[in-house]
């Protein structure tokens, strides 16, 4: 409500409030008057009446009657012991009817003390009256009249100040309206240039003649210079903290003391799979898990947490929790999943390393250590040899391959684009495996169209079929195939090694790209396979800028298909 309204209401309520006082004050003074006036006229027509009665005890049923149309009162006449000899609204019969006035109270007091007086409802009568009572005749002398002439004129009297009332409240009001809207006025103005400020405009303040609203518009100037300097240097801070919360890696939430998110930065985010535009939930809706509710219930109880790992659906955080100076918290979410990835991957490749120069390294000091304490036979030595030769080649093999591997994944090498035709290059590929093949029953077949072309490094395209020859020809059986197919597909080339080998089971096809990841560890091994050439493959073909999957079933075979761009612009 305006300061107007405020005002005009309060000078109402005042008006109200006093007229009301007032009246009440004048109706109980007048009426108080009223009755003492009243009483008094009654008691000394009461007198007279007195002196007026006959000395005959039956004739004062008829002098009450007779006295009562004279004056225009009931008259009541009550022996001493409260029997009614007369009254001026009953005839003779009736009179036998009513009741002993002994007990009456005005007619014990007049009895007692030579008067009395009661106001009350009367029985008989069936009205309100005064009654005035005085010890007189043959016991007392009552005269009663009704309070209706009292309260007509006291209602007149009340309609009078009622009407004066209204006309000073009419007054009061069109007054308190006029002074309220000339003290307001400006000060609404006010009020709008202060919501201005707030909005971020520049406010009109408003002219005023009265000194006390000039040294305010004064003071309001003042501030509004001070409020937009700090106002500045806060949207700056704001702006900063914003960017930088912004720019941070991690996740960083800030809630109020209900764990209701009111700072939520985009990496959160994305770390709990809200877009920008999804209202984050609370705290303890927010974190699922039990490790991450714990730092919450922690944290808005009080405690620091630091440095706690924890889970956020698939990933591994390692979350700071901290309460806020005037409640709250504030919580630092760091994605560690990759770390934790990465150095599973490094244990992993020690350990597959570690192994797989293990085996071959002790096969050759195994010999070697026999060749040096004793002296075989040539058939012997010859065999020995071939096992030390065997294993250093292996170790050679893996050293090789891990050496491309680290090239490959470190970037150093780019591949040299040239127009390769891919037939030459399978029929290169599987010359060395051909021996192999036909010794272990495999056929090979080849469906690539001479004329189809490349873009492609030529060693690279030969290294990625080498792999995938070795793979193919070590896990297909004697009476097995292994074929290649290329062709062009949306201006891309498509080449397929397909064989009818043993298969992957599904569970691991997503892991077969790993370094060192075999389905069947020990069969591979056996079989001289590093655990690499898969890995190679990827390497060699995500830097030409294609793809390679992979499709295989348990006893069905497995083809890998490798997607190479078909122009060196791509």
């Amino acid at each position: 409500m305006s300061f107007a309204g405020r005002v005009f209401l309060t000078t109402v309520a005042i008006l109200v409030v006093t007229v009301g006082v007032l009246t009440l004050a004048a109706d109980r003074w007048l009426r108080t008057s009223l009755q003492e006036s009243f009483r008094e006229a009654l008691e000394r027509e009461a007198w007279l009446m007195a002196v007026a009665l006959p000395r005959d005890r039956d004739a004062l049923a008829g002098a009450a009657r007779r006295l009562g149309r004279v004056i225009g009162r009931r008259v009541t006449i009550v022996d001493s012991t409260g029997l009614v000899l007369g009254d001026s609204e009953f005839d003779d019969a009736s009179l036998r009817l009513l009741e002993n006035h002994r007990d009456r109270p005005e007619v014990r007091d007049a009895l007692a003390r030579g008067a009395g007086t009661a106001m009350r409802y009367s029985t008989s009568t069936q009205r309100t009256e005064l009654k005035v009572a005085i010890r007189a005749g043959p016991g007392v002398v009552r005269l009663s009249a009704p309070t209706s002439q009292i309260d007509a004129v006291v209602a007149g009297v009340q309609r009078a100040v009622l009407l004066a009332s209204l006309v000073a409240l009419l007054f009061g009001s069109v007054s308190a309206v006029v002074a309220g809207r000339a003290t307001t006025r400006p000060l609404s103005r006010l009020a709008t240039a202060a919501r201005g400020l707030a909005a971020g405009n520049t406010p009109t303040l408003p002219a005023s003649r009265a000194p006390e609203v000039r040294q305010l518009v004064r003071a309001f100037r003042a501030m509004q210079e001070e409020i937009s300097a700090r106002i500045a240097q806060l949207q700056q801070r704001h702006d900063e903290t914003e960017t930088l919360i912004e720019s941070m890696l991690e996740g960083v939430l800030a809630a109020d003391p209900d764990g209701q998110v009111i700072i939520c930065n985009s990496a959160s985010r994305r770390l709990f799979a809200y877009t920008p535009d999804e209202r984050m939930p609370n705290l303890r809706e927010l974190f699922r898990s039990i490790d991450g509710r714990e730092i919450v219930d922690q944290v808005l109880a009080g405690s620091a947490v630091l440095g706690r790992e924890i889970t956020i659906d698939d990933r591994t955080v390692l979350a700071t929790a901290r309460p806020l100076p005037n409640a709250g918290a504030v919580i630092c979410l760091h994605d560690i999943t990759e770390l934790r990835r990465l150095e599973t991957v490094r244990r992993d490749f020690v350990a597959n390393v570690s192994h797989e120069l293990k085996t071959p390294l002790t096969s050759i000091a195994g010999y070697a250590e026999t060749l040096r304490h004793e002296t075989p036979d040539p058939e012997t030595l010859s065999r020995f040899l071939d096992v030390i030769r065997t294993n250093a080649a292996r170790m050679q093999h893996l050293i090789d391959d891990l050496l491309d591997l680290a090239r490959f994944e470190s970037g150093a090498w780019q591949p040299t684009l040239e127009s390769v035709p891919i037939g030459r290059v399978v029929e290169a590929s599987w010359s060395p495996f051909a021996d192999r093949a036909a010794a272990g029953q495999v056929g090979f077949r080849s469906h690539v169209p001479p004329e189809l072309t490349v873009p492609a490094d030529t060693e690279a395209l030969r290294q990625i079929l080498s792999n995938l020859f070795d793979n193919a020809l070590r896990h297909t059986p004697a009476g097995g195939e292994i074929e290649v197919t290329a062709r062009r597909a949306d201006g891309d080339v498509q080449l397929a090694v397909r064989d009818t080998g043993s298969g992957i089971p599904a569970e691991h096809l997503s892991r077969v790209f790993e370094r060192f990841y075999r389905v069947d560890r020990g069969r591979s091994r056996d079989q001289g396979g590093t655990g690499l050439g898969l890995a190679i493959v990827r390497h060699l073909v995500e830097a030409h800028r294609g793809r390679v999957d992979l499709e295989s079933a348990v006893g069905r075979g497995t083809t890998v298909r490798v997607v190479l761009p078909g122009s060196k612009s791509r």
